[in-house]
């Protein structure tokens, strides 16, 4: 079967059993533990966690999914990939191990057509239950199901759902590797093709279950890639037709062919994959960055052009992977084809920006063997080639063995370690994860808090719990902070870039005041409060205030984001994504991708055309929908929010329509003045606008009114005319710049003449080595070197200066000179150390310096036995 047959037969026999299609997620997780969606569980983790109700109890899905955990291992394998799509069905507390195992068999044998012969099956190594299934139930032989220890009990890394799973293998034959089974056998000849994962348990950290969870429930997993390659008998996954496309394009771009040599076939499938990967990750939002996510991207795009690059490919090689991507994979997903002119956009300043870098550390390694004093480069040398440089450490240790040198390979890897764990610790979420753990146990007593806070900005509630320093408490004191959770709160909690409510909690017995309000979990809100009067308790009937004020100023921002975001997309096409936003009282900060700083006229034409949808007073409509119908009806997805089946559209007049659980003004007339007052570069392909709304805004207006009033008054002129008059004062200044400039320029010649009197004769040139008595800049220090050359003709020139204490010295060679072999920078090499630091390389102008001004004079007397020495040789 080819790959699209088999996704639609695996989503259609399940359909047909029960299970609502459910399409895929985002590769950005709505979870802050994951970096990316790496599992097709992730989008209904809330759903096994029972912190959401799920809208239906049987679902399948074929989702995309990205893992980096074994990046290295990618193209020396026939299976591993980056990304892949993964088919899945679940259920949620409704069928359990007999179904879910029936059911894989059957679609395996009947719907695949796979051999039942060729198929092996693990279990966990206590599961007796699942072993029956498979013996009595389905009639596998004994022999055939294995028992397995850890590997047979899935958990995803960080705190979450947990269980012993049963996996289905295939086995690709003898000339594959040995027999075996999965549990022993060769892992290139039994592939695993599906895991079946009897979700029940609760774990705080890996490997530590600590409970159950509220349901029993089924989680299943089924590499697409995998299970064409066993279905078509390819080699590998590259060579089924998923990847196939993609490996061809591959070739071309590194002009080579693939099964020509093991190397150049691992290069080729790194391409092949790392292609499909980056191309997936930047049509759902990720922009190349040194963090998290956008670390991940240009990790996998500098790996793809680095194994180009060394098979010899000089041109732009991302862009015809892309193509082939969406190309093979555009029917499947249509945001593809929607997106890949930015997709080409984006993967090719990055491309081109690393193919720079990728030559800078050629030219980093040069200098560094050229300055090695003994025959081993150090590893962290090594280490900072290749992972700020992106240079592999094989092609370091063959430029390094060419000149006779080794590379430090412990030194290496013990700094590769260091950063491995460094990435676990930031995929694993840090404190995140102790606090989800913390705030699911307040889950547990509390339920989901119930907002109110759309229609009212008072309410009455209950305090169900209250955490205080890590820990839940029962009371809180005068002056002690707490987080209180009610049972309902008008109190909106930070989510989708919109900060939290402030206000106050009065309870019989006391006053919180409420300083921010956050989301602990899906639907739990968490107010950050003080005692400010008597004390509060577990268990009291409290009121609930916002502070309205304030409120209202924060839905004028929100408003205005969503004004602001339409407004973007008009001037600078649909591909400006939101990629972040900030909603304050009167003040919004809002991120997008671009690749370009807009122009100063397409920021007037934003605030133009955002100022004239306030105008228009249009009227601010909320509504709740399918997540379905929201996508029909053209909806976008605003950055941060958490979005189930059933979501909240806020349409403004005809114009806009944005998934948001945000608060918003009831029409737009109430957001304006809208005033942008910055914009500017967040990282790669990444622009940042902030401003102002309301009556901020118009603060803001009247300020800027007041300044330009208090200005023209210093320069005696009307407000409309300050313009021409600091022009008019520039180009005084200008006039007296130029001549000030022509004064120092002659005070500079006749130094230097002065300078170039004092030479001495070495051979048939002339040596100036002089230190200046006067603190001089580095630019002046350079120009009087210059003009010493001039007057001086064929000749060196080494001048040194001091400068709040530090050390600078300026080589200077004449040209006829430098062809003879005397090298500017050569002569202060020795000399820069001295200073205590570095050098450039320029063999006509050189400089270096240092923080050890008290050890000049000796720096330049090095310099100057360097000069003597080169001259002496010409």
């Amino acid at each position: 079967m080819q790959t699209q047959a088999i996704r639609q037969a695996f989503v259609d026999f399940f359909a047909a059993r029960g299970h609502t299609p459910v399409p895929s997620a985002s590769l950005i997780p709505d979870d802050p533990t994951l970096l990316l969606t790496a599992a097709g569980m992730v989008p209904f983790k809330p759903y096994f966690l029972g912190e959401q109700t799920p809208p239906f109890l049987r679902a399948v899905s074929v989702q995309k999914c990205a893992r980096t955990t074994d990046i290295d291992v990618v193209g020396t394998t026939d299976s591993h990939l980056t990304f892949f799509e993964m088919l899945g069905n679940f259920s949620f507390g409704d069928y359990f191990k007999s179904e879910a195992i029936g059911w894989a068999q059957e679609f395996v044998t009947e719907v695949l057509g796979l051999d039942p012969d060729r198929l092996w099956y693990t279990v966990y190594e206590t599961d007796d239950e699942a072993a029956e299934i498979w013996t009595r139930q389905v009639g596998i032989p004994p022999q055939r199901v294995q028992r397995g220890d850890r590997d047979n009990f899935w958990q995803m890394g960080v705190p979450g759902p947990c269980g012993p799973c049963s996996e289905i293998f295939y086995d690709r034959g003898e000339q594959y590797g040995g027999a075996g089974g999965p549990i022993g056998g060769s892992t290139n000849r039994y592939v695993e093709i599906w895991n079946l994962v009897f979700m029940q348990n609760l774990q705080d950290v890996p490997y530590h279950v600590i409970g159950d969870l509220p349901a029993r429930n089924i989680d299943t997993g089924a590499g697409l890639d995998r299970v064409a390659m066993v279905s078509q008998q390819a080699e590998s996954v590259f060579e089924a037709d998923g990847l196939a496309g993609l490996l061809e394009a591959a070739e071309q771009v590194a002009r080579t062919s693939y099964r020509s040599n093991p190397a150049t076939d691992v290069s080729l499938r790194i391409l092949a994959d790392h292609g499909r990967a980056l191309t997936f990750l930047i049509a759902d939002g990720v922009a190349p960055s040194n963090e998290g996510r956008g670390y991940v991207l240009r990790r996998l795009l500098r790996r793809a052009v680095r194994h180009a690059w060394q098979l010899g490919a000089r041109e732009l090689v991302i862009p015809p992977l892309v193509e082939a991507t969406v190309e093979l994979m555009g029917s499947a997903y249509p945001n593809l084809v929607s997106s890949q002119a930015a997709i080409v956009a984006a993967a090719s300043r990055e491309e081109e920006r690393f193919r720079r870098t990728l030559e800078s550390g050629h030219t980093l390694l040069d200098a560094e063997l050229e300055a090695m004093t003994s025959d081993v480069l150090a590893g962290s040398v090594a280490f900072k080639l290749h992972d700020t440089y992106g240079f592999p450490v094989e092609l370091t240790r063959e430029i390094a063995a060419e000149r006779g040198r080794q590379v430090d390979m412990d030194g290496f890897e013990s700094e590769m370690t260091a950063q491995r764990k460094r990435a676990r610790q930031a995929w694993r979420g840090g404190d995140m994860a102790r606090l989800g753990d913390l705030y699911r146990k307040v889950m547990e007593v509390t339920g989901p808090t119930q907002f109110v806070g759309y229609d009212q900005a008072e309410s009455a509630g209950r305090i169900l719990s209250m955490v205080r320093e890590g820990e839940v408490v029962e009371r809180a004191e005068l002056g002690q902070e707490v987080e209180v959770f009610l049972d309902r709160t008008p109190f909106y909690a930070e989510s989708g870039g919109q900060v939290g409510d402030r206000g106050v909690i009065e309870s019989p017995t006391g006053r919180l005041l409420v300083s921010d309000t956050r989301r602990g979990l899906a639907g739990l809100h968490g107010h950050w409060a003080k005692v400010e009067i008597g004390t509060v308790e577990v268990g009291q009937d409290v009121t609930a205030s916002i502070d309205t004020d304030r409120r209202d100023q924060i839905r004028t921002s929100h408003t205005g984001t969503h004004i602001l975001h339409w407004a973007i997309r008009q001037v600078v096409g649909d591909h400006a994504n939101q990629a972040g936003s900030l909603v304050e009282a009167g003040r919004l900060r809002f991120d997008f991708s671009h690749h370009t700083a807009p122009r100063g006229e397409e920021l007037l034409e934003i605030e133009r055309l955002a100022n004239h949808r306030v105008l228009e007073d249009a009227e601010v409509h909320a509504f709740q929908t399918s997540r379905q119908q929201a996508a029909t009806l053209g909806a976008l997805a605003f950055f941060g929010e958490k979005y189930g089946e059933v979501v909240r559209v806020v349409e403004l007049g005809g114009f806009s329509r944005e998934l948001c659980g945000g608060t918003h003004v009831a029409a737009t007339g109430q957001v304006g003045p809208l005033v942008l007052t910055h914009e500017g570069s967040i990282g790669a392909n990444l622009r940042r606008v902030e401003a102002l709304s309301g009556i901020s805004g118009y603060q803001h207006l009247i300020g800027l009114r007041e300044e330009l009033r208090a200005t023209a008054a210093l320069l005696s002129t009307r407000p409309e005319d300050v313009r021409r008059s600091v022009q008019g004062l520039l180009t005084r200044n200008q006039e007296r710049e130029e001549r000030l400039s022509g004064f120092e320029n002659d005070r500079r010649s006749t130094v230097a003449a002065g300078l170039a009197e004092q030479a001495e004769k070495v051979g048939s040139a002339r040596l100036v080595a002089i230190a200046l008595e006067e603190e001089m800049a580095p630019d002046a220090l350079r120009a009087l070197a210059l003009g010493v050359r001039e007057h001086l003709g064929r000749g060196v020139v080494v001048l040194a200066a001091r400068r709040d204490g530090k050390g600078a010295l300026v080589a200077a060679v004449d040209r006829e000179l430098v062809t003879a072999g005397v090298v500017a920078g050569e002569l202060l090499g020795e000399a820069a150390r001295l200073l205590g630091g570095g050098g450039s390389r320029d063999p006509v102008l050189a400089q270096a310096g240092g923080p050890h001004g008290d050890r000049l004079d000796q720096a330049l007397a090095v310099a100057r036995d360097a000069a003597l020495t080169a001259l002496g040789q010409t």
